[in-house]
C-alpha cells in the first residue's frame, strides 16, 4: 500500500472512530440541555416531580428546572416542548392532553404509580373496630353502597343538623367529583335519606375527615388516592356496581339520567412527555419507563409532608434516603452511588 493510500485509510478510520465515540457519549444532558418539568402544584405531583428532578440532576448531571402553572397551562407547555416532563398525567381526563396526543405532540411513558382510586369511603374502625382505641365495630357487615339505604346505617352516619338523615361528606362545590357524587346519591336512591354536605374547600374536607377519625366517629365520605389522608388513616372503600361507559356518561353529565350508579373509571397515570424530547433523550425515557412509585410510598410521603409540615423537596429527600430499594432499580449503579452520596 502506498504512503498516500495509508494516510487516507488511517484518516477515514479516525473519522469513523470519532463519530462512533461521539454517538456513544452523546446524551440530552451531556449536550448541556435543560430538562424542564411541569411545576405541578398538587402534593403527589409536586413530590414525584422533586424525586425525578433529583435523580436526573444528581445521578446523571442533568440541568433541571420546573415552571409553575395550572395543569391545563402546563399540559399545553408540554405539547409545545416548553416543558419536557409532566410527572403525573392522569390519562384521558384532559381535553388539552387528548388533543396533543392526537397531534402526536406528546406521549405517555411508563406508569407513575398504579392503583390510584376514587370512591366512597368509611374508616376501617366502623367495620372492624379498633381495640387499641376501645372502638367497637358499629357496622361489621358493611361492604357496599347498596347497604347505605338500611335504616341502621343511615342512623350510624346521622347528620348533626338533621339527625333523622345520614350525612354524606361530598367534595367541595365546583369540583368535578362533587357533581358525580351528587348524581350517585340520586342513582343509589339515597337523596332523600342523606344530607349531601359539601365543604367549602379541600382543606375543610380533610379537616372534617381528620376530626372524625381522631375522635373515632363514623363518617361516610368521598375521597381519592394518592393523598396524605390515605397515608395516615386506615380507610375502606365501599363496593359499587362495576364501571361501564354508558352509566358513567349519564352520571358525569349535568343533564344525564340517574337510573343507575356505578364505580368511578379506573385511573391510568403516566409521565406525560413531549414527543420531540422523547426522541432526543432515550436514556431519560428509559429511566421514566422503570420509575413506578408504589402507591403506599406516595401516600406515606404525603403523610410525612403533612405531619412534619415540610415541602415536596424535603419529602423527596426523605424518600431517596429511605427507599433506595425502590428507586435504586430505576437507575444505573453509578447513578445510584452519586445520588446516595449527594444525600449525605
Amino acid at each position: 500500500m502506498s504512503i498516500s493510500k495509508l494516510k487516507l485509510t488511517l484518516a477515514a478510520t479516525g473519522l469513523v472512530l470519532a463519530a462512533s465515540t461521539g454517538n456513544a457519549s452523546a446524551s440530552y444532558c451531556g449536550d448541556g440541555k435543560t430538562v424542564t418539568f411541569a411545576g405541578i402544584d398538587w402534593e403527589s405531583g409536586a413530590f414525584i416531580t422533586e424525586v425525578m428532578k433529583t435523580i436526573l440532576a444528581k445521578g446523571y448531571d442533568c440541568q433541571v428546572d420546573s415552571i409553575p402553572g395550572n395543569s391545563v397551562t402546563l399540559e399545553q407547555a408540554t405539547a409545545n416542548n416548553d416543558v419536557q416532563i409532566f410527572a403525573e398525567e392522569w390519562l384521558g381526563r384532559s381535553d388539552i392532553w387528548n388533543k396533543a396526543v392526537e397531534e402526536k405532540k406528546v406521549v405517555a411513558v411508563g406508569k407513575t404509580f398504579v392503583g390510584a382510586s376514587e370512591g366512597w369511603f368509611v374508616p376501617e374502625y366502623v367495620i372492624k373496630g379498633d381495640a387499641s382505641r376501645n372502638i367497637e365495630a358499629k357496622a361489621p357487615d358493611l361492604k357496599s353502597v347498596s347497604q347505605l339505604t338500611d335504616a341502621k346505617i343511615v342512623e350510624l352516619f346521622a347528620d348533626p343538623e338533621e339527625p333523622s338523615k345520614g350525612r354524606f361528606l361530598n367534595c367541595p362545590s365546583g369540583w368535578t367529583c362533587e357533581g358525580v357524587s351528587t348524581a350517585k346519591l340520586d342513582a343509589y336512591k339515597l337523596g332523600e335519606t342523606y344530607v349531601n354536605f359539601r365543604p367549602g374547600t379541600g382543606t375543610a374536607l380533610d379537616s372534617a375527615i381528620t376530626s372524625a377519625y381522631l375522635q373515632g366517629e363514623p363518617i361516610l365520605f368521598y375521597y381519592w388516592s394518592p393523598t396524605a389522608i390515605m397515608g395516615k388513616f386506615k380507610l375502606v372503600q365501599l363496593e359499587e356496581p362495576a364501571y361501564n361507559e354508558a352509566c358513567w356518561k349519564e352520571l358525569s353529565s349535568a343533564t344525564g339520567k340517574r337510573d343507575e350508579g356505578c364505580a368511578f373509571p379506573s385511573v391510568d397515570v403516566s409521565y406525560g412527555v413531549n414527543s420531540t424530547f422523547a426522541q432526543e433523550a432515550p436514556e431519560i425515557i428509559a429511566i421514566l419507563e422503570k420509575a413506578t412509585f408504589p402507591l403506599e410510598d406516595v401516600n406515606g410521603s404525603l403523610a410525612y409532608m403533612t405531619d412534619k409540615k415540610v415541602d415536596a423537596v424535603a419529602a423527596a429527600a426523605e424518600f431517596l434516603k429511605t427507599k433506595g430499594d425502590v428507586w435504586g432499580k430505576w437507575v444505573s449503579d453509578e447513578a445510584r452511588g452519586k445520588i446516595e452520596a449527594s444525600l449525605k
